[in-house]
């Protein structure tokens, strides 16, 4: 009886701490904003002074509830606040907003993950994370064609423990990040063959990894134990 009524709060603390976050950022413009980097920014600056914090709450909402991938927002952010201030604030975010979520779903269940991970995607993604559990998470997070957030909502589904995630999320997110806030601080500048070359390279190492990775990981595993 305990854990139900505890479930039942759960629902709607996150209901209302959602449905409220969502309501201000509609209000104060951040859906229309959100269709192109100039204006993202323009709507970042009117938040001043207080505009790194809202900068960080953008990045935190675009993991738990917006559906703005943090990759551009973090370009946003760059462009305003330089490479290393937004990648920080970008890094500390996403982990942050990545733990809300996996814990959510580890706490609620199958009904929150429904309503934020599609019946198709849910199929496609979630046996494969309990089967190949960190090679596939690690690998998902470091490349930058794959729904971050929805995996980590379907990761609190599996049996992976929450530090483990979590060590994930932390070595292995940032570095698409990193790239967009190189991109969006115009310290690097890639074009769209590069783009292109990059993404082919690392779609050939995530099918390598993912045919091999158990082998290597226990080759590794027996050799620690040496």
């Amino acid at each position: 009886m305990g854990n139900k009524r505890l479930k039942i709060f759960l629902w709607v603390l996150t209901i209302a701490i959602l449905g409220g976050t969502v309501w201000a950022l509609y209000a104060t413009g951040f859906f229309e904003a959100a269709g192109s980097q100039e204006k993202l920014g323009e709507y970042i600056v009117r938040c001043a002074p207080w505009s790194h914090l809202a900068y960080f709450g953008i990045q935190l909402a675009s993991v738990v509830v917006a559906p703005i991938p943090s990759n551009i927002t973090a370009a946003a952010g760059a462009y305003l606040f330089g490479l290393w201030p937004s990648f920080l604030l970008t890094w500390g975010a996403v982990a942050l907003g990545s733990a809300v979520v996996f814990v959510l779903a580890r706490a609620l269940g199958q009904g929150f993950a429904a309503q934020f991970v599609g019946e198709k995607l849910s199929e496609k993604y979630l046996d494969v994370i309990r089967r190949k559990r960190d090679v596939f998470l690690a690998l998902a997070f470091l490349f930058p064609f794959f729904p971050d957030d929805i995996l980590c909502i379907l990761a609190g589904l599996t049996d992976i423990p929450f530090k483990r995630f979590f060590v994930l999320v932390a070595v292995c997110r940032p570095w698409g990040l990193l790239v967009s806030c190189l991109v969006g601080s115009a310290t690097v500048a890639i074009p769209l063959w590069g783009m292109a070359l990059l993404g082919v390279a690392g779609l050939a190492v995530f099918l390598l990894a993912m045919k091999y990775g158990d082998r290597l990981e226990q080759a590794v595993m027996e050799r620690l134990k040496k």
